[in-house]
This record gives structure tokens, C-alpha cells and sequence, in this order.
């Protein structure tokens, strides 16, 4: 009897102890190997900005969504928007696949912004050729920020640079000195500082070197399997494409410059229709870019005014001055158009010098076009008889007919003339013109 009842007891200790070495190696516990999908690799190069903020969110949602085991991001950046930076690297941190940053081509760099955002990567990676640093931050408003605000602004991004390299175990010592004193260290130098785990040549073999690497995402350590999955390459698309693009401020320039001369065109000679549609649609794409620029609108009425000395100089007998009086105006508009101590968003003098030389040229041109059609002589309608050379068909004395383009009308001469004699229109006055004589070479 005692038998049967220890085997259904032992039975019962049996199930208990397998259920709670069940729970207690729980997946929670244990490191996941990743899911064996394809790598999704993200190419940006370019300022970090709204358009860089969404193109990473698009990326990484992909890559979620595919079930990939990883997704790169090759970065080549001079830096960019703090807001957009910490968009990106919440998206970072949040993610439930391991995400690579690797600084990339050869010759690129992750400055300023691309620091904080290498450093926030489950796994940080450079190319040969490549370095990353110099993450001081700089006023976006324009001039100098006074002494309190400078020191807010740091120490605020030490911390956060700080919290970065402390949660993926990097360097936190070399973090804040790119923060203050702006150091900038090459591939190999990151590499031996424990800045970034890995320097390889291209995705290929970034992928083999990942195999097998252990990652912590919020949903616990995961082991990297990359070695001959799929790539799969995530294109920005035509509409990030031209939004980046509109995000350049010397595109934004260009546009502003193209949409002004358009608008005051049109409004100086109505009815061409073709500036005013190019100048409307060029006005309203630079608005658009320059809403993500800090602009300085003292800048932007100095670009006007220049415009407007143009405009004038085709009108107006200045000998030169108001000509000189543009180009000065819209150069120094142009050196005050972009409010900030970041080079990577100052309009370059290869922009400026073609696009005032456009202004100039261009503006006196059409505006020249313009007046010389509203002085031209009328080739049309009764405006246009006038001044127009007939031959008498019948004898002038004072009336009689005249020949004229083609037609035949009734005439009044001013002095007798014989048919073959050429007359010329001097007014219309309902089908009735009025004529003068033309003298002829060889006649007195």
C-alpha cells in the first residue's frame, strides 16, 4: 500500500521540480539568439536633421518588421539638430534588434551629433580611413552664447554623452573630453580606447565579425547569428531625397534667390505667367527649408534689396551704382543668412559667388526684356498702322484709295498724290487713314 503511494509521491516532486527549474531558467534569463533574419543595412550621409530623424525611424521599423537579425546604419555625418540626434537615439534604445552603427566610407567621419549616436549603438563600428569626435556644442541661434548658458549646454550634453558610453560599456573618460574639449581620434585610436568593439573593411565582413557577439536589448541579451544571412539594402526614397536635399542651406539659397527674382518679375511685367509660376513654386520650397534653418531675417531683406538694385540699374540710368549697390547688398545678405556657428550649415562661397553673379545678370536681363517690349512699336491693330508705308491706287486729291498689307483703304493725303506714290500712315480714324507723302531717292 506504501509502496503505490511513494511512486504517485514522488511523481507529484518529480512535476513540481521540473516546473521550477522551468521557471526559473525563464527567458528573461537566458541569451536569445537572434532570430536568423536578414541584416538590414541603412546608408546616411549628410547633416543630422528631421529628414535623418525619419529615414532611421523608417529603417529601423523595417527591420523590426522583417524579423532581421540586425540593422546597420552607415554613418557619415558632420553633425546636425541635438533634437533630431536624440530622436534617433531613443529609436536606438528602444529597439528590439541589435543595431550597428558603422562609421563608413573611407574618409567619413561621425562628428558632433554622430558621436553621441555611435555611442548609444548596441555595437560601434569604423571603417579604415575613418575618425569621430569633436562633439563641443555650438550656438544654432547665432553669435555667442553668454557664459551661464554655454555651461548649461555642456554639462547637459556631458550627461547624456556620459549615461551613453556608461550603458554600452565605453570609454566615458574620452566621451566628456569630445564633449569639452572637442578631441577627434582616428579608427584605430577608437578601436584601442574602447570607443567603438570593431575596425573592418566593408558589411561583409562587418557581418562575419558580428557572428556570435552578445548584445543587451531592452527584452534581455541577445547573441548576434549574421554569419551568410541575406542583406538587405533600405533605400532612403525619392521623397527623403528631396527633402534632405531642400534641407541644404545653399539649396534653400538658391531657391530664395530664384523665387524672389520670379515673384518680382512677374509683378513688373504681368501677364508672363512662367516667372511668377517658377518664382511662387522656388518661394514657397525655400520656406520650407529654411524652417529647420536658424535663419537671420536681416540676411533675407539684404537678398531682397540687392534683387530690387538690380531690378532698378535695368530701369534706371545709375552708371553702375545701383548695380554695385546689389551685389554688395546681397553678398553681405548672404554671409548673414544663416545664423549659426556650425560650418557644416554656413552657405559655402562656391554657392554665393554663381548665385549673385545669376542675380545680377539675370534680374537686368528679364527686367531689360521687359521694358524694351513695352517700348516696342505696336505690330498690331490701329496702333500698329501708324507708321505704316502704303502705295496710292488711285490719285490722292486730298481722297482716294491706298494699298497697304495686302488691303485697300480709304485714304486722305495731307499734300496731292499720284497712283504709285508711297505714302505713309499718320492716324486712324475709323476705316479712314491719313496719309502724308514719302519723298523718294531721286525725287525733289
Amino acid at each position: 500500500m506504501r509502496g503505490p503511494v511513494l511512486q504517485h509521491l514522488s511523481l507529484h516532486f518529480a512535476i513540481i521540480a521540473a516546473i521550477t527549474v522551468t521557471l526559473y531558467v525563464a527567458p528573461g534569463h537566458a541569451e536569445a539568439p537572434a532570430s536568423g533574419g536578414p541584416v538590414v543595412v541603412a546608408t546616411y550621409e549628410g547633416v543630422i536633421n528631421p529628414v535623418a530623424a525619419e529615414y532611421l525611424h523608417d529603417a529601423l521599423s523595417e527591420a523590426q518588421t522583417l524579423g532581421a537579425s540586425a540593422l546597420v546604419i552607415k554613418l557619415d555625418t558632420p553633425g546636425g539638430l541635438d533634437t533630431s540626434m536624440r530622436l534617433i537615439i531613443k529609436d536606438i534604445t528602444a529597439a528590439t534588434v541589435p543595431v550597428v552603427v558603422y562609421v563608413s566610407p573611407s574618409g567619413g567621419r561621425a562628428a558632433s551629433a554622430g558621436v553621441f549616436i555611435t555611442l548609444a549603438a548596441h555595437v560601434a563600428a569604423m571603417t579604415p580611413g575613418t575618425n569621430i569626435g569633436a562633439a563641443h556644442p555650438v550656438a544654432m541661434g547665432g553669435g555667442e552664447m553668454d557664459k551661464t548658458m554655454k555651461e548649461k549646454v555642456e554639462n547637459d550634453s556631458v550627461a547624456y554623452i556620459r549615461s551613453l558610453a556608461e550603458q554600452r560599456g565605453r570609454n566615458v573618460a574620452w566621451a566628456e573630453d569630445a564633449v569639452r574639449k572637442s578631441v577627434s581620434v582616428t579608427e584605430r585610436e577608437a578601436l584601442k580606447l574602447k570607443i567603438i568593439d570593431l575596425v573592418v573593411e566593408d558589411v561583409p565582413m562587418l557581418l562575419k565579425q558580428l557572428d556570435g557577439r552578445k548584445v543587451s536589448l531592452q527584452t534581455g541579451p541577445t547573441v548576434l547569428r549574421t554569419a551568410g544571412v541575406a542583406v538587405h539594402e533600405f533605400p532612403m526614397g525619392l521623397r527623403l531625397e528631396l527633402l534632405k536635399a531642400l534641407s541644404d542651406p545653399n539649396i534653400a539659397y538658391l531657391l530664395m534667390t530664384i523665387g524672389t527674382i520670379g515673384i518680382m518679375a512677374e509683378l513688373y511685367s504681368p501677364g508672363a505667367i512662367l516667372p511668377g509660376i517658377v518664382g511662387a513654386i522656388s518661394l514657397i520650397l525655400a520656406f520650407y527649408s529654411l524652417q529647420s534653418l536658424p535663419v537671420n531675417y536681416a540676411g533675407v531683406l539684404l537678398i531682397v534689396l540687392g534683387i530690387v538694385f538690380f531690378i532698378l540699374e535695368a530701369t534706371v540710368t545709375s552708371y553702375g551704382l545701383l548695380a554695385i549697390g546689389g551685389v554688395t547688398s546681397m553678398i553681405l545678405g548672404s554671409l548673414m543668412l544663416i545664423k549659426t556657428d556650425a560650418e557644416f550649415l554656413q552657405l559655402s562661397w562656391g554657392m554665393i559667388v554663381p548665385v549673385v553673379a545669376f542675380a545680377a545678370i539675370g534680374t537686368m536681363f528679364i527686367v531689360g526684356m521687359a521694358v524694351r517690349a513695352m517700348h516696342r512699336h505696336p505690330m498690331t491693330g490701329s496702333e500698329g498702322m501708324v507708321g505704316a508705308i502704303g502705295v496710292a491706287k488711285t490719285a490722292l486729291a486730298p481722297q482716294g484709295q491706298l494699298a497697304i498689307h495686302g488691303e485697300l483703304w480709304e485714304a486722305v493725303s495731307e499734300h496731292p498724290l499720284q497712283p504709285g506714290d508711297q505714302a505713309e500712315v499718320t492716324k486712324l480714324e475709323g476705316l479712314t487713314l491719313y496719309v502724308k507723302p514719302v519723298l523718294q531717292k531721286g525725287k525733289a
